[in-house]
């Protein structure tokens, strides 16, 4: 047996009219855009931080990858909120790519990439 009461759901109610239904499906699109603008702006701090762990500057890779676009408001943001390399966590590689890809940050999914790439190389040479 169901614990729903109809008359205890105000949303209930306002689904009733067609107002009422806009209103809400306005509302549940607004939350989308917010969580989605949430989990990126989290996206943005992993890949700053990740820039931070690894002596690369976050603002410098992503002109490379949107060369088009001005300065980034939200990862001027997500700068602010990066702690230094010793008090950070580690990020790895396939974490970051993986989270960009997910984003469709395919550009910059490509410079860091390169960047990985080239890290390797100083890696091994340096071992050489």
């Amino acid at each position: 047996m169901s614990d729903y009461d109809p008359n205890k759901d105000h949303d209930y109610d306002r689904y009733e009219s067609s107002e009422g239904r806009r209103s809400i499906e306005k509302e549940t699109q607004e939350k989308i855009v917010e969580v989605y603008r949430q989990e990126e702006d989290m996206m943005i701090l992993v890949y700053a931080q990740w820039c931070i762990n690894n002596d690369l500057d976050p603002a410098e890779l992503y002109t490379k990858a949107y060369p088009e676009q001005q300065a980034n408001e939200r990862l001027a943001r997500g700068l602010e909120l990066t702690v230094s390399k010793e008090e950070a966590g580690d990020i790895t590689n396939e974490t970051l790519l993986g989270v960009l890809t997910m984003f469709g940050n395919e550009d910059l999914g490509m410079v860091v990439s390169e960047e990985i790439e080239r890290m390797n190389k100083e890696k091994r040479n340096a071992k050489g």
